[in-house]
């Protein structure tokens, strides 16, 4: 049989790996604490399983492409309250089966043929987008995210050849893996570029909720955002991953190509899961809680790697702490003596070749499990 060889240029998911080592060292008799994988163990919020049972139909028909009108709107509430920004909830939105889908198919949306078939993508990054655009036959140039520079990418490296030919730019703030948080002023150059070089901003903001100081800002803020696609979801926001309902916010001409593409594809939310959506996006107050939660668990690991001398690179947004791992080791090395210790992570090296020298640390097991943890690490190091 053949197979696309991009398969094998890409190996193994990063995080099935990952996923690996871990069942490995629990078959060993290993109790193992996880912070690999960034999927939230808190329960659901009551109100959200209580609207997906009373809206469970007797017969479940296949949903529409586009989404609810109910659910376009109570989003495009939630921008308006959230972002200042006003979003039409017809033209300007639309559902989708959480965000990781969207980010991995959009890139089939536009046209990548050469020369303007380059697709930005960041180093350390969320694989996905990179993925996405691979397969979709597009060529990727990857903008270093350094911890000199605040995990942000360098744009004036970037040559303007290379601004001309690009298809797609991505961007993902506050940021997976390093924990940083993108100034408004980032969007607007981004967004000029992209209007002056006819390319497409994607911004995937789906830790826009989770932050411990300002509230982050989004690419919707822009002055001019015809040439910006912005990605969120209510899988870390409401702690949903399991429940796969996100949306993707853009132009009316973005948005007509989507609902092109996505009948293709079939991917939006069952109705009864969009209809619990709409619960989720207008209640603020389990979104506090979460974010409240998460504060407590950072205090008592950012406590632990203080005190057993681990020095913290990222921790500004998002549930991630982006740590240095101690000189002399490697990422994946240094992973692997955690792990023997019972303490998951994820090598910075999985997220990309500027991810070496880091390791980032998931804070979704429980409070109690991240006291252990301390404690573990204090064992350890």
């Amino acid at each position: 049989m053949r197979f696309t060889p991009i398969l094998d240029e890409f190996g193994t998911y990063p995080f099935v790996r990952l996923d690996e080592a871990r069942r490995e060292a629990a078959a060993r008799g290993l109790h193992v604490i996880d912070f690999g994988m960034g999927d939230p163990n808190e329960e659901i919020e009551d109100f959200i399983r209580d609207a997906v049972v009373a809206s469970l139909p007797k017969r479940c028909k296949y949903p529409r492409a586009i989404g609810l009108l109910e659910l376009r709107r109570a989003i495009a509430e939630w921008c308006e309250k959230r972002f200042a920004v006003s979003v039409d909830s017809e033209y300007e939105i639309i559902p989708t089966l959480g965000s990781k889908e969207a980010i991995f198919t959009f890139a089939q949306v536009v046209d990548l043929r050469s020369p303007k078939n380059l697709v930005l993508v960041a180093d350390p990054a969320y694989p996905v987008p990179e993925r996405g655009a691979r397969f979709a036959g597009g060529e990727v140039v990857h903008l270093p995210l350094e911890e000199a520079n605040g995990f942000l990418p360098n744009l004036d490296a970037v040559s303007d050849e290379v601004w001309r030919r690009a298809a797609l730019v991505w961007v993902n703030y506050p940021n997976n893996p390093t924990g940083a948080v993108a100034p408004l002023s980032l969007y607007k150059r981004l967004s000029e570029l992209a209007i002056e070089h006819g390319f497409l901003l994607c911004s995937d903001e789906a830790y826009s909720e989770i932050y411990f100081g300002e509230r982050p800002p989004s690419a919707l803020q822009v002055p001019d955002r015809r040439n910006v696609v912005v990605f969120n979801t209510l899988s870390k926001r409401s702690s949903m991953t399991g429940y796969r309902s996100g949306f993707v916010a853009a132009s009316r001409e973005v948005i007509g190509a989507l609902r092109l593409l996505r009948p293709t594809l079939g991917t939006t939310p069952q109705e009864f899961i969009q209809l619990a959506s709409i619960k989720a996006w207008r209640d603020e107050t389990h979104v506090e809680r979460n974010r409240e939660r998460y504060r407590s668990k950072r205090s008592i690991m950012l406590e632990a790697l203080n005190r057993v001398g681990l020095r913290v690179a990222g921790s500004e947004a998002t549930f991630f702490l982006w740590i240095a791992v101690p000189e002399g080791e490697t990422s994946q090395g240094f992973a692997r003596r955690l792990l023997e210790s019972g303490v998951v992570v994820a090598p910075g090296s999985y997220l990309g070749e500027h991810g070496e020298g880091y390791v980032r640390l998931a804070l979704v097991p429980t409070l109690e499990e991240c006291e252990q943890a301390a404690v573990l690490l204090g064992r350890l190091l």
